[in-house]
């Protein structure tokens, strides 16, 4: 099983970490669309995509971050009360539809938002349909501990990270516990003094939200596996 602490290097370079698109290019669409994530992958310098999965009425997974239409798509309607095909009316796309269109080759960092346990039955079959029984090139996230436990429960081998805001022993102890292979983190809290326990630990680090070039070569110089990335850093590095 490709995993991601040894990620597949067909669409980068062997020095740098995977350039992930943060809920795809909201420059050229509306985050956590179809069209946006494309735009994303159609960008020479991006090895995948990072977005947001939660559940909506029907129960089926859809791509949206927030609990409510307002801030993207200009709506007061909560995701949760709204199907899938309704939803669809407001260019929110489920994530089938988005396996379906995305290329194999890129990597997907697939974070659970809402409940993460409630339906996560519905989020593990509709990736194992579209990545394959060893969820290639793809690691699930989450703030959440609980997400990241159900996902445990029903697939123990599929690669795991924490997402947090800082590397505190608790945090990485927290990781390990889990089973993460990785902790993604706020990358201001990445430095040479702070990294060097997380590898001590066996895990491997990934950054969140690299917006400028020169963040993006200094977190490639200290070793992090991926990075996810909007604006200039979506382009590459320095």
């Amino acid at each position: 099983m490709t995993t991601p602490s040894a990620p597949s290097r067909d669409r980068r370079a062997p020095h740098r970490a995977l350039r992930l698109a943060h809920r795809g290019d909201w420059r050229r669409a509306p985050e956590n669309t179809l069209p946006a994530l494309l735009a994303a992958l159609a960008v020479p310098g991006c090895d995948g995509l990072e977005f947001d999965v939660q559940l909506c009425a029907d129960g089926q997974p859809i791509l949206l971050h927030d609990d409510t239409l307002a801030r993207v798509q200009g709506r007061p309607d909560r995701a949760g009360d709204l199907t899938a095909s309704e939803l669809a009316r407001y260019g929110v796309p489920t994530l089938t539809d988005v396996l379906a269109a995305v290329p194999r080759d890129a990597f997907l960092d697939v974070e659970l938002k809402g409940d993460p346990e409630d339906g996560i039955g519905a989020v593990v079959a509709v990736l194992e349909a579209g990545r394959g029984a060893a969820l290639e090139r793809t690691a699930i996230s989450s703030f959440d501990p609980s997400g990241l436990r159900a996902i445990a429960r029903a697939r123990p081998d599929w690669p795991r990270w924490l997402n947090a805001v800082d590397l505190s022993a608790d945090t990485i102890v927290l990781a390990a516990e889990l089973g993460c292979v990785a902790i993604s983190v706020d990358w201001r809290a990445i430095t040479p003094a702070t990294a060097p326990a997380v590898r001590e630990a066996g895990l491997e680090l990934a950054a969140w939200t690299v917006r400028r070039r020169a963040t993006a070569a200094r977190l490639d110089r200290l070793g992090v596996i991926a990075q996810c990335v909007e604006a200039a850093a979506l382009e590459g590095p320095a």
